[in-house]
C-alpha cells in the first residue's frame, strides 16, 4: 500500500461529519412532541371513560410516567440550548393568578385521579417572566412534588424583596438535607452517582438566571419551610 492510499483513507469524508448532538436533539424533538399528543390522548380516554379510569391506579400511573418523560425531554432540549447558547428568556407581562390556574389545570385529572387536594395562593398582581420557560420548570417540579406527596399540593406566587417567588409545597417527607439550597445550581456541581442533584434543578436554576433585572438575577430554593410540612420549591424572579 502506498504512502498516498495510506493518507487518503485518514481523510474524513464530508458528508458523513455528522454533528451528533443536534442528531440527538432532533431525535428528543420528535419525541416531545408525540408525548405531547399522546398526553392529549389519555386525557381524552380519561373524560370519554371516566367512570372506568378515574380512579384506575394503573391509568394513573400510565399517565403519571408519560409527563414526567415528557418534562425531562423538554429540560433536555432546554440544557442542550443553553449549551449552543441560543436558549434566551422572551419576558411579557403575565396576570400571575391566571398563570397559575392555567398551569394547575394540564395536571388536575392526575390530581383527581391520584385524589390529590390542591390549591393556589397568590397575590393578585401581574408579572413580567418567560411563560414557557416557567411552565417548564413547574411542570417538572409539580410532576416530583405528586411523586412525594402524601396527599396535598400547594401552588403559590407572592412578592417578597423586590421578587416575584413562584413555589410549589407538599406534604410529604421534604428535601434531604443536601438537598436544600439556595442560589444557582451549576452543571459541574451534578453528581450522577448519588443523585445528589438533579438536570431538573440545573434546567431550573439555568431558568432562573435568564431572568434579570440590572444587576439582580434569578435563583432557585429548596428548603422545607413549608405550610403543608414537606418540601418547598421557589423560583425567584427579579
Amino acid at each position: 500500500m502506498t504512502e498516498s492510499h495510506k493518507n487518503s483513507r485518514r481523510q474524513p469524508d464530508p458528508e458523513n461529519n455528522i454533528d451528533f448532538s443536534m442528531v440527538i436533539a432532533s431525535a428528543v424533538h420528535d419525541m416531545k412532541n408525540s408525548l405531547g399528543m399522546l398526553l392529549h390522548s389519555l386525557d381524552e380516554l380519561r373524560q370519554e371513560q371516566a367512570s372506568t379510569l378515574s380512579g384506575s391506579s394503573r391509568f394513573n400511573t400510565l399517565q403519571y410516567e408519560t409527563e414526567r418523560v415528557h418534562s425531562d425531554l423538554v429540560q433536555l432540549l432546554g440544557i442542550y440550548r443553553l449549551g449552543e447558547r441560543t436558549l434566551s428568556a422572551h419576558i411579557e407581562e403575565h396576570f400571575v393568578p391566571d398563570f397559575l390556574s392555567e398551569h394547575l389545570a394540564r395536571h388536575q385529572p392526575l390530581l383527581d385521579g391520584y385524589n390529590i387536594k390542591y390549591d393556589i395562593e397568590s397575590d393578585d398582581i401581574s408579572g413580567y417572566f418567560d411563560d414557557d420557560l416557567l411552565t417548564g420548570v413547574l411542570n417538572n417540579t409539580l410532576n416530583n412534588a405528586i411523586r412525594y406527596t402524601k396527599g396535598k399540593i400547594l401552588l403559590t406566587a407572592h412578592q417578597r424583596d423586590g421578587y416575584l417567588v413562584f413555589g410549589v409545597e407538599d406534604d410529604g417527607s421534604g428535601y434531604p438535607e443536601h438537598m436544600q439550597i439556595s442560589g444557582s445550581v451549576g452543571f459541574k456541581s451534578l453528581d450522577f452517582k448519588t443523585g445528589s442533584t438533579s438536570l431538573g434543578l440545573f434546567f431550573a436554576s439555568s431558568v432562573a438566571k435568564l431572568h434579570r433585572n440590572g444587576a439582580r438575577q434569578g435563583f432557585i430554593k429548596l428548603h422545607n419551610r413549608g405550610t403543608l410540612g414537606g418540601g418547598v420549591f421557589e423560583i425567584w424572579i427579579p
